[in-house]
């Protein structure tokens, strides 16, 4: 396999755009199954990705899935990754990988909450995508409206294949750029019949064609020339033309079809293949000593430079997945990765639940890796080099359970558990309650919660209590407060003296330590013991014990003895300080925001948004189609408790609703009085 035969891609979407079940078609159309498997199968089972039995269980991807496809000459590395926002971490750490995308979305609901999220995503790495408008076999599908939907997102964007027929009439797909229509026979539509563009589609094809070459015209200079002279632009040159582009994330090309009805699938492998990169198009940026940046080229020749990007753990030992950036990785090399050296004892690729053995993988490859232990974002090396890549940008939890195991003799067992969760899963953090030393189980939201609740009791056998959800407070101040804080201490042989005065303020977000010693009068070996000891002031605020963001702790002044001072003396000065002064301070409470995207029969607009102002919520659109509506709006976390059940009665069981975070807002006055009476009692 050569580089430019390679692609390395993943599946994105918002939930339910019928991603997954694409991902079986692409899968059974390239020979990798022969048997074609829903979703939802009626026998019991689900799609081959989605191997988790809680995965299909609930009918959802939970996690991120492999596998290696073969479409002619060119072999897929392809990741199914879920839609739900609580997974979105799953996202993440794909993108941080991947050369290219297939952006889903479904052809009624059109963009969503979710969509944004990833095209955000895929913004921030860099990755370029190719959009499938699926699900045109429904009733309200639209291929147009949601491709304009995803110009308004900041795509250019434009149609490669039209529709032939939608809904229950159709029938294929017209392909813009060779001027064919594309119909899709036998018993699951692997046959592809080509044929004239019909009668009654030629002025559409005309004038899509048109749309197609005006938009790739205001973004590349050598097509705007032939374009404007009037040359003729055959489908080579526009293919060219399209791919230059896509790469250069200035132009997304939109199919359409049904994955659920095999129509239009086949054409978006070609265009995967076609216009999205390979891994020698692409650069990656590394940082050696020094963060002295460095250029990974896709070379096969050199020292090797890979990057562990997901550890899945299990009882057998742990599965660390691996994109070779450089070089050549071969099973029984000796690799080093942050000083210390591994031996490469099994190599395998993926597929889905299973792995098949292989002796070696060249620059361009993801692969995995068995039995060795390796840490999320460790570049592997093997020559010893220092380098490290960008981290991954992981969302803080918003809730937390506080759980005990039914069984007393499960505590050191799910220590264990948990530890082995919490690497697998950088968004899943454990802690103990301060007040009642309780352990809290902490996640993205309740569906992230529970799966992991689920798989402690069905995998690992720990059946848990665990208490009502709660809200993933935060506190902060209003206006700034100052210290001056003696700490002394002499109880025979050395003692602690330290003095810092300084300010707090209020800043966006985070924590900021402002040093503004002058003259000496704090030594600088014993700063940095101030900084962290205002950080261990910030771990319980002083109204519900919360976590403490957005201050700026300034140190402006402090006084020193000559035997008796230390970094444990200041540190301990410094926590006491910011934990004395935000006791004084006019504090507030912080709580998770929301934005919750509502999709409902038209009938029942006034319902929904009555029911989400009665949650607090402040409504910010709302678009009414011709049989659905999306509302969309701000509701505290707080207040969503046990919403899927009541938006469900509330429309007939209809309605449908996402969610994510949106930013932290101070709460009522009235809110806040009654948080802090229910903690104190």
């Amino acid at each position: 396999m050569t580089l430019k035969t390679l692609r390395n891609l993943g599946i994105l979407a918002h939930v339910d755009a019928g991603k997954t079940t694409l991902a079986e078609r692409l899968l059974f159309f390239t020979g990798r199954i022969h048997r074609i498997t829903e979703v939802r199968d009626k026998d019991g089972g689900g799609a081959t990705m989605d191997a988790r039995a809680d995965e299909q269980r609930r009918g959802i991807t939970i996690k991120s899935a492999a596998t290696r496809l073969q479409w002619g000459m060119y072999g897929l590395n392809l990741i199914d990754t879920p839609g739900h926002v609580d997974f979105t971490i799953e996202v993440e750490r794909s993108l941080r990988v991947l050369d290219g995308a297939v952006l889903v979305l479904c052809g009624v609901a059109g963009v969503q909450a979710q969509t944004g999220t990833v095209a955000r995503q895929m913004e921030r790495h860099g990755v370029p995508c190719v959009a499938f408008v699926n699900k045109l076999d429904l009733t309200g599908a639209d291929p147009y409206r949601v491709t304009e939907q995803l110009r308004e997102l900041g795509h250019n964007a434009a149609l490669l294949t039209l529709p032939i027929g939608l809904e229950r009439e159709l029938e294929g797909v017209v392909d813009i750029v060779r001027g064919r229509a594309l119909r899709f026979e036998g018993e699951h539509g692997q046959d592809v019949v080509e044929t004239d563009v019909p009668e009654a589609l030629k002025e559409g094809t005309r004038a899509a064609r048109i749309r197609l070459l005006e938009t790739l015209a205001e973004v590349d200079e050598e097509l705007l020339e032939r374009y404007v002279d009037g040359q003729v632009i055959d489908a080579e040159l526009l293919e060219r033309a399209i791919r230059r582009a896509c790469i250069a994330r200035r132009f997304t090309p939109v199919l359409c079809g049904s994955a659920r009805a095999n129509v239009g699938v086949q054409p978006l492998l070609d265009a995967v293949v076609d216009y999205l990169p390979h891994p020698g198009d692409v650069t990656t940026e590394a940082f050696g000593d020094d963060d002295t940046p460095l250029r990974l080229d896709a070379a096969r020749e050199g020292p090797l430079r890979a990057l562990a990007f997901k550890t899945v753990e299990s009882s057998f030992g742990s599965l660390t997945m691996l994109r070779v950036y450089q070089g050549r990785l071969e099973r029984g090399q000796t690799i080093v990765t942050d000083g210390r050296k591994h031996r490469v004892g099994r190599l395998v690729r993926v597929h889905a639940d299973t792995m098949t053995d292989i002796d070696a993988a060249e620059a361009g490859d993801i692969v995995a890796t068995f039995g060795a232990s390796f840490g999320t974002s460790e570049v592997l090396t093997s020559d010893g080099a220092s380098i490290s890549m960008r981290p991954m940008t992981i969302p803080e939890p918003v809730m937390a359970y506080a759980i005990v195991p039914k069984d007393k003799t499960m505590i050191e067992k799910l220590a264990k558990v948990l530890g082995r969760l919490c690497r697998e899963d950088p968004t899943l953090r454990v802690r103990a309650d301060p007040q009642t030393g309780e352990t809290l189980l902490a996640g993205m939201g309740e569906l992230h919660l529970e799966v992991y609740c689920d798989q402690l009791r069905d995998e690992h056998g720990i059946e848990l209590y665990r208490s009502a959800p709660q809200v993933g407070y935060r506190e902060t101040l209003r206006a700034p407060v100052s210290f001056n804080h003696l700490h002394k201490k002499q109880d025979g042989g050395s003692g602690q003296f330290a003095r810092v005065v300084g300010t707090i303020q209020p800043v966006e977000d985070g924590f900021r330590f402002v040093d503004r010693i002058k003259g000496g009068v704090i030594p600088r070996e014993f700063i940095s013991a101030c900084d962290a000891g205002a950080r261990d002031a910030l771990h319980r605020g002083p109204l519900l014990d919360a976590e403490v963001h957005g201050i700026e702790v300034t140190l402006e002044d402090g006084k020193t003895h000559e035997k008796d001072s230390s970094e444990l003396a200041f540190r301990i000065a410094a926590r006491d300080a910011v934990t004395d002064a935000l006791k004084r301070a006019d504090m507030v409470v912080m709580e998770p925001l929301m934005q919750v995207e509502v999709d409902a029969p038209t009938a029942f607009v006034g319902t929904v948004q009555s029911g989400l102002v009665r949650r607090r919520g402040q409504v910010q659109d709302c678009q009414v189609g011709e049989h659905i509506a999306r509302i969309t709006a701000l509701v505290p976390l707080a207040e969503l408790f046990g919403y899927a059940t009541a938006l469900r009665s509330a429309t007939e069981g209809k309605g449908e609703h996402t969610m994510q975070l949106a930013h932290y807002a101070a709460t009522p006055a009235h809110v806040q009085a009654k948080l802090i009476a229910d903690h104190r009692c």
